[in-house]
């Protein structure tokens, strides 16, 4: 599963996985689980923790960091904690990051996709990573925080170093003497934003995100300064990376069935369901990560406390109990059922955002991109394992617009 030879298609290896039903690897101590029904009841099971770094130690105590970097940079994000911490976190976070919020930015990001897919007019080709998928959320996200567009590049420079950091399965070890990319990218990227998060300070009540953030109280209760900068750098790493896989993804599985293509472009009205069933095909994120607070028992295997256990999620929603005939692609199935956003209360708070900008664009490429075809299949993949994207993503066309 680890070797980049299998990125392009580690599904056969899930089914295999699948079939052992879960599995003790002693030389890890963990436990990989793949069926449906057990990924769904551990994701709500109390006896997991998401504080991973308790287990294993922060990432950052093992590479330099600068001296000088905010103290922002070591606080947790709330993906990553657990009850009481994360309940407290995630709900003054989920004060401001709404769905009418997300609503109001429908017009917006329109606007953006068709300024992408215009830029490609007089074109016969277009990489729709490059020239699509990548640049929509991160420009997105910067407008709903206020970021000025003149600074988004900055963020997508840090977005890409981060990638790194986000994946928990790449090789993220430092030379000695010397400070990793992602590192620099974290440590940058919160010095801007604590500068963010002071201008706003100094002039309240804007109507972004972070103005919103820093107004955000629950019974007296409100984020402390680090943790809105920490909750700020999450919606922007995290929210990112996995839309620019989700729409890529899209955009391969319709390419791979152009009958399925065919259907959308003749009823956008389908792009709901087809984010779904790209979010149950093909997930931007691949697997999640726990540790067992006390000895449990996972199907036949008992697992130690203090263990790690890997849910693999894109194996799940493969598994015929769950989803019927699983390798088909079909926007169709009278239930698509996914774990694409989690389950449980880590159930991904930008979930609503991620939906509207897949339907927007992938219905926008359908009815705008005449006669696509892949130029390479399969495509190039980038080495990460759990945040699993292609590279680039070159397509030939017979003209864009409409």
């Amino acid at each position: 599963m680890l070797d980049p030879a299998s990125r392009a298609d580690p599904y056969p290896i899930y089914a295999r996985l699948r079939g052992l039903g879960p599995v003790w690897i002693e030389e890890m101590a963990t436990a990989i689980v793949s069926g449906y029904g057990d990924c769904e009841r551990l994701l709500r099971d109390p006896r997991l923790s998401a504080e991973r770094w308790r287990r294993t130690g922060s990432v950052l105590d093992a590479v330099q960091v600068p001296p000088d970097a905010p103290s922002s940079v070591r606080q947790p994000w709330f993906l990553s904690q657990d009850p009481p911490d994360h309940t407290r976190l995630r709900r003054l976070a989920s004060r401001t990051f709404t769905a009418r919020a997300v609503a109001r930015m429908e017009p917006t990001i329109v606007e953006l996709v068709d300024e992408l897919l215009d830029r490609t007019a007089g074109r016969d080709s277009l990489d729709v990573l490059a020239d699509f998928a990548y640049p929509l959320p991160v420009t997105v996200i910067c407008r709903m925080l206020g970021v000025p567009l003149a600074d988004e590049p900055l963020f997508r420079t840090w977005s890409a170093q981060l990638t790194r950091f986000l994946d928990g399965f790449t090789q993220t070890d430092a030379v000695p003497g010397v400070t990793p990319d992602w590192v620099v990218g974290l440590v940058e990227m919160h010095r801007y934003v604590n500068d963010l998060v002071a201008d706003r300070r100094a002039q309240p009540g804007g109507e972004d995100l972070i103005s919103a953030l820093l107004a955000a109280e629950d019974g007296g209760d409100a984020l402390t300064h680090d943790e809105l900068v920490s909750t700020v750098v999450l919606l922007l790493v995290a929210g990112h990376e996995t839309t620019v896989n989700l729409i890529a993804a899209g955009v391969l599985a319709l390419l791979r069935h152009p009958e399925q293509l065919a259907a959308l472009r003749a009823d956008p009205g389908l792009a709901p369901a087809v984010v779904e069933e790209v979010l149950r095909y093909d997930p931007p994120v691949q697997l999640t990560a726990r540790v067992t607070t006390e000895d449990m028992r996972i199907g036949e295997v008992v697992v130690p406390e203090r263990s790690m256990v890997i849910l693999l999620l894109a194996a799940a929603h493969r598994d015929p109990d769950a989803n019927p005939d699983p390798d088909r692609f079909d926007p169709h199935r009278a239930e698509i059922r996914h774990l694409g956003f989690g389950f449980g209360p880590h159930f991904c708070l930008g979930a609503p955002l991620a939906r509207l900008e897949g339907r927007i664009a992938l219905s926008r490429l359908a009815q705008c991109v005449r006669e696509p075809k892949l130029v390479l299949d399969p495509p190039p993949y980038r080495e990460h394992v759990n945040l699993r994207g292609p590279r680039e993503l070159p397509v030939t066309h017979a003209g864009t617009g409409g």
